[in-house]
């Protein structure tokens, strides 16, 4: 039986200022037990973090940590749909344009501080602010006034949001948005400190300057190593808070993330080697959850020049080419399902699109292809060479390797792979400075428009750059719709058009997959992803 000690001493370092060795150093095993001790979670969070910057922030795994340290007007709760949190309740005028949110009046700022309407307030018009340059910004843009600030056509204080006095805040909205409370779970939507703002500026979240209102607060960042939060006494729940503290490790390589698990360093892990998982769940089938996410793991194409701007056909053959079954049973092989649309099995009021040739046999596929690639111009004499960029791991490596395989054979296609550190990534596509790059989209709230925004022409995270005026037009529309059911053929219209013109090559839909401590207890799956450390308790 393995033995499962306390992952507590360098923790202990960051959390007390005493000195010592444990977790994370290259010193060795954590210390033994102790009934005193501290109890931190320890989490395996993938790459590291862009940023803490609630607003700024882009990637999942500081969204991850910033749940954590913030808390917005609602949250995900463990069935993925949305609960009270900093609201303890909130109201929905009967045109569906008016949302009324009534704060917690127990609800403090980690330095004590009353949790107010107007941080609130302050958070979202931060949030729309140019200044702020959040690529988040227009995933509020159903709230009055956001599209104009946004554009830079009006100021932030004339976001439709208002706090008529400290516990009320309004939300007005262009036309009925019913995912809102869900959309408002998502860490940029969360309110700032203003007066560490005010004092701060940019550097109002780093470590000593931080203070936020959810169940624990930063302590330090380590970049590349680790991020410690603590337990926050002034949370309006802290009393049902079983941790003392949280630390977040980063992993690049997710075979490095198992091997800390297996040597007790981790508590759980961001997700399972695939190369390892059938051993993993013959031999660790109680630690092991597994179970559906909204998420998508896609190829982007840099659609601003050529050899990708004015050749769908080109980006068709592609795309046609690719076995994604043979992907998903040989290469990834964690149960992800194959896809050949871009919104999720499973999301809300929403039937799945998929591309025209999604059933049609491999042959079928690979003659469709070969005629595209010849008629783009391109042959054995002559063969399309292009550079795809991903981020620095075994599984993008792994698929990277088998997809460029697939091109080669069929069409002759020359690809130049690079792997780059995930940060890198981010700036290289912003730079153009590749022709195809790897990315995912993860859900921010279960509803097929938070998956479509991502391809409107001014979308600030539409990252291929693609442009289409009837694509655009129909996600008005939907945006529109007070009918459900024509709001949803709208978006399944929008889908279809977009796959048609072939943006990005979709690859897999994702599944959640995590290792889980037996020492761990309140641990739940759901669709977003999303568990709040808040909501578990660590066995000494």
């Amino acid at each position: 039986m393995r033995a499962t000690p306390v992952i507590i001493a360098t923790i202990l370092i960051a959390l007390t200022g005493c000195s010592g060795k444990g977790a994370g150093d290259a010193a060795g095993k954590p210390e033994a037990a102790s009934a005193t001790a501290p109890l931190i979670l320890v989490r395996g969070n993938g790459p590291e973090p862009d940023s803490l910057d609630p607003q700024r922030a882009r990637n999942f795994e500081s969204h991850s940590i910033l749940r954590d340290m913030y808390e917005c007007l609602t949250a995900i709760g463990k069935d993925a749909s949305p609960v009270p949190a900093l609201a303890e309740s909130w109201d929905v005028s009967t045109d569906g344009r008016r949302y009324t949110f009534h704060l917690r009046a127990a609800a403090r700022w980690s330095n004590g501080d009353a949790v107010v309407a107007d941080d609130v307030v302050a958070g979202l018009r931060r949030l729309v602010d140019p200044a702020t340059a959040s690529e988040y910004a227009q995933l509020v843009d159903v709230i009055v006034g956001a599209r104009d600030i946004i554009a830079g056509k009006q100021t932030p204080d004339t976001l439709g949001v208002s706090a008529p006095d400290k516990s009320t805040v309004i939300v007005d909205l262009t036309q009925p948005a019913p995912y809102l409370p869900g959309l408002l779970a998502h860490p940029t939507t969360c309110p700032v400190h203003r007066a560490s703002l005010a004092k701060f500026g940019k550097d109002f979240m780093k470590a000593g300057n931080s203070v936020s209102n959810g169940a624990f607060q930063l302590v330090s960042w380590i970049e590349g190593s680790r991020i410690d939060l603590k337990r926050n006494p002034y949370y309006w729940n802290d009393k049902a808070t079983h941790l003392d503290g949280v630390r977040f490790i980063p992993f690049n390589d997710v075979t490095t993330e198992y091997t800390r698990y297996r040597a007790d360093e981790l508590h759980m892990t961001a997700v399972v080697p695939p190369n390892q998982f059938d051993k993993i769940r013959a031999e660790r089938p109680a630690e092991l959850h597994v179970g559906p996410q909204l998420g998508i793991y896609f190829y982007g194409f840099i659609l601003d020049r050529e050899p990708f701007r004015s050749k769908p056909g080109l980006r068709r053959a592609l795309s046609l080419v690719i076995d994604r079954e043979r992907l998903t049973r040989d290469v990834t092989k964690l149960g992800e399902l194959p896809a050949y649309g871009w919104v999720p099995p499973g999301t809300w009021n929403y039937s799945s699109q998929s591309f025209d040739y999604a059933a049609r046999s491999m042959d079928e596929k690979l003659a469709e292809a070969r005629a595209l690639y010849a008629a783009a111009g391109y042959s054995a004499t002559k063969p399309l060479q292009f550079e795809l960029r991903y981020n620095t791991g075994d599984s993008h490596n792994r698929l990277a390797v088998a997809v460029a395989g697939m091109w080669k054979e069929a069409l002759g296609v020359q690809v130049k792979l690079v792997a780059v550190e995930f940060k890198v990534l981010q700036d290289d596509i912003r730079a153009r400075q590749m022709d195809l790059f790897r990315l995912a989209w993860i859900g921010d709230y279960n509803d097929a428009y938070n998956f479509l925004q991502y391809f409107k022409s001014d979308f600030g995270i539409n990252l291929p750059h693609y442009r289409n005026a009837a694509y655009d037009h129909l996600l008005g529309n939907a945006a529109a719709e007070p009918d459900i059911a024509k709001r949803r053929a709208t978006l399944e219209a929008a889908e279809r058009l977009m796959l048609a013109d072939h943006p990005v090559i979709p690859l897999y839909f994702y599944v959640n997959k995590h290792l889980v401590s037996p020492r761990v207890s309140g641990w739940y799956d759901n669709v977003m992803n999303v568990v709040y450390s808040k909501d578990l308790a660590l066995a000494r």
